[in-house]
């Protein structure tokens, strides 16, 4: 009878498996082998591709060991893997903070802990911990993330692993965490907490980009602190449209603000020469007050928060520079500086973008074909098996293959989605939309930065850059999510 029903129970996993996905993860990890091979491949050695001494040969010994845990996680009962969220949670915070007292340094790193001939990198597992105790933890006390309080509480449950990946001086890998934040989005966060986090990246984007640059060659005022402060008004009057019912008010203060700021530009272009930031901050300063007048005479908060938006932003701009200049380190100021036009460091920071896009382009439409990429043979791009193997497949399988990638992979991340919203419990679709975001995050940051649209903070793409520690890493979470996902059947009866 034991065997009989652990048979039913086998056949019922593979039955609700979802196949779909699991092909999907076979043809990246597929391609991502053949990258990797033509990353690495040099013709000097001759063939190499299954020798266990050579990159290609121990990708596919991390290909084989993550489809081996794959299987093993399918073998697990979901319910003890929930069960155990706050012990496993507990056990990687354990870790990443005894990690840069074990580890070696590795290029300024002290993330990974060697153990016999191979490394690991905690940080890559961690998200998986992250994961499924913040689902635990929302599911299990039914908190509302549009409450303040539920949302800090998660909040702190994120921040805590990503305080700990920073000491080990690895931004990049942190600030992967931030991607949870799209889940609690999807469970209840205001969109205005993301919408603020998007005006905070416009300013110090603006704020830097044009803080130099003089208005309409008026010496007294930059560009970047215009736009900035105007938009600060701007943001603020249309978030008075969207999040109270009152249109006058918005409208006197926007249209006041864009008035006063045209004639004190204009003034200072023709009629005397002065610092018209000066009546930028007037006006700030009055949409500010009447803000919190309206929110005391009418008793509504959404004014007094609106007001807060608007000093936060005033406060976080005029703070830029020094975040820029004494906070990050160089390395950090240099790339900033360099993808935002600033600095023209061809042999230094923008090494790496300038190399990759050159590698990109010269594989036109079709590509050079498997294994005859020049600039990859050349190894003009550095760390182009890791974190840059994008501009492999650029080279080798051009346009087309790229644009298969990123299909590829946005059907990967749609079909998540799907997985995710149909979960009959809300753990599930927790763990699924951590899942989907981080997958997104990590596709979206590493593509970009190959492409030199965002900045280069060394993250891996998904599958594809070579390492067991992220491949096992991305593995286990989607394994995991697919275990909870074949258990739906049950939970629905």
């Amino acid at each position: 009878m034991a065997s009989s029903s652990k048979r039913n129970k086998e056949q019922s996993i593979l039955r609700n498996l979802d196949w779909f996905t699991l092909f999907i993860f076979v043809a990246l990890v597929a391609m991502g082998w053949m990258s990797v091979c033509g990353a690495s491949y040099d013709f000097e050695q001759g063939s190499q591709l299954l020798d266990f001494s050579s990159r290609s040969g121990m990708q596919m010994v991390w290909i084989v060991t993550s489809l081996m845990l794959g299987g093993l996680i399918l073998c697990v009962d979901d319910r003890l893997v929930e069960s155990l969220s706050y012990i496993i949670y507990i056990a990687f915070l354990a870790l990443l903070f005894v990690t840069p007292m074990l580890a070696h340094d590795i290029k300024g790193s002290l993330s990974w802990i060697k153990i016999g001939s191979f490394s690991i990198q905690p940080a890559e597992f961690a998200k998986f911990a992250t994961a499924l105790c913040v689902a635990k933890v929302i599911s299990s006390f039914n908190l509302d993330l549009s409450r303040w309080r539920d949302l800090i509480i998660c909040s702190v449950l994120v921040l805590l692993p990503m305080g700990l990946i920073i000491m080990q001086k690895e931004t990049g890998s942190a600030l992967v965490y931030l991607a949870f934040f799209l889940m609690f989005y999807r469970e209840g966060m205001a969109g205005s907490i993301l919408f603020a986090g998007a005006a905070a990246v416009f300013y110090f984007v603006v704020g830097v980009r044009y803080a130099e640059v003089p208005l309409w060659e008026i010496p007294q005022i930059s560009t970047g602190e215009f736009l900035v402060l105007a938009a600060i008004h701007i943001f603020s009057s249309c978030m008075m449209w969207v999040y109270t019912s009152l249109r006058k008010p918005f409208l006197q203060v926007l249209l006041f603000g864009m008035g006063a700021y045209v004639l004190a530009v204009l003034y200072a272009k023709y009629l005397i020469p002065f610092n018209a930031s000066w009546v930028l901050w007037i006006v700030l300063a009055a949409t500010i007050s009447y803000l919190l007048y309206l929110a005391v005479r009418k008793q509504l908060w959404s004014y007094a928060l609106i007001a807060l938006f608007a000093i936060g932003s005033t406060g976080f701009f005029y703070s830029v520079n020094y975040v820029l200049n004494d906070v990050l380190q160089p390395h950090q100021q240099t790339r900033i500086r360099v993808l935002l036009g600033l600095e023209d460091d061809p042999k230094g920071a923008g090494y790496n973008v300038i190399q990759a896009k050159i590698a990109i382009g010269s594989g036109g439409l079709k590509g050079k074909g498997f294994l005859n990429g020049t600039q990859t043979k050349l190894k003009y791009v550095p760390e182009q098996d890791t974190d840059f193997i994008f501009c492999t497949i650029g080279e080798e399988q051009g346009f087309v293959g790229s644009a298969l990638v990123l299909v590829l992979f946005l059907v990967f991340i749609l079909r998540l989605m799907h997985l995710a919203e149909r979960q009959p419990l809300r753990f599930g679709r927790i763990f699924g939309y951590c899942v989907l975001s981080i997958f997104l995050f990590h596709v979206f940051i590493n593509v970009g930065m190959v492409l030199g649209l965002t900045p280069v903070i060394g993250i891996p793409l998904p599958f594809f850059s070579y390492g067991g520690s992220s491949l096992w890493g991305f593995t286990i979470l989607l394994f995991v999510f697919l275990r909870i996902d074949a258990a739906r059947n049950r939970l629905q009866h």
